[in-house]
């Protein structure tokens, strides 16, 4: 009778199952993708504070179903990054003139560390992306008919380049919370007045953050962030659209 070989209990290594081979692979539900735009669009500034908001609408702008869009807005009902009205409809917070302080100052903290941590670890490639939307930010801003979506979508780039070359990720998830809230009240700087993106002082403030980036200056860097959050809730403010 044929006996059979059998391994013993110290089999090699390349015997051994990979776990990562054995995981099911990661399913990202509609739902998710359809929150990741509609947090993305918030982020970006692409909504305004107040704007009203229907499944439907987001079901047609984002091409999927209601389900899924009811599942987004849901989510981020709960990330406070949108609120549900009396009447049950659905629109982006509108922040007190208060909370808008209290943002500000929060940001100033933590976006000018993650400048300043930035400056220590960019390395050439990261510097390289940088520039690059810092260049797409000022196009537009130059422009004699500047695309205001795009102005808000390379601002947003370039700030999220600079804090990831951080290479602190759970750093970035608290920048992106507060993004979350304050990124529809950047509409009131770059929507509200086109000719103040002409003036040039945010892309003043960029030039020099990127000039510190290169130079490895932490401090120059978090001071150049801190300039450009700085004068855009100054000029905000002046708008009067703020809850009081």
């Amino acid at each position: 009778m044929q006996k059979h070989a059998r391994h013993g209990g110290g089999a090699d290594a390349g015997d051994r199952p990979d776990p990562e081979a054995l995981a099911p692979p990661e399913r990202i539900t509609l739902g998710t993708q359809v929150y990741d735009a509609l947090r993305d669009l918030l982020i970006a500034g692409g909504l305004a504070p107040g704007e009203r908001l229907s499944l439907r609408t987001v079901a047609e702008r984002l091409g999927t179903s209601m389900m899924p869009a009811r599942e987004a807005v849901s989510r981020l009902v709960a990330d406070e990054a949108l609120e549900v009205l009396p009447n049950r409809a659905v629109r982006v917070p509108v922040i007190t003139l208060q909370t808008f302080r209290e943002l500000t100052r929060v940001r100033i903290a933590v976006e000018g560390f993650a400048a300043a941590e930035a400056a220590q670890a960019c390395g050439p490639g990261e510097l390289a992306a940088i520039r690059d939307h810092d260049a797409a930010f000022r196009s537009e801003v130059r422009a004699a008919a500047p695309d205001l979506e795009r102005a808000m979508r390379a601002n947003r780039d370039l700030h999220f380049a600079v804090y990831a070359a951080a290479g602190l990720p759970s750093l970035i998830a608290i920048i992106e919370g507060l993004w979350l809230r304050i990124g529809p009240v950047l509409n009131l700087d770059m929507r509200s007045s086109p000719r103040r993106l002409a003036e040039g002082e945010a892309e003043a403030h960029h030039a020099r953050l990127v000039a510190a980036l290169a130079t490895g200056d932490a401090e120059g860097a978090r001071a150049a962030l801190a300039a450009d959050i700085a004068s855009s809730a100054a000029f905000i403010e002046t708008t009067g659209r703020l809850a009081s």
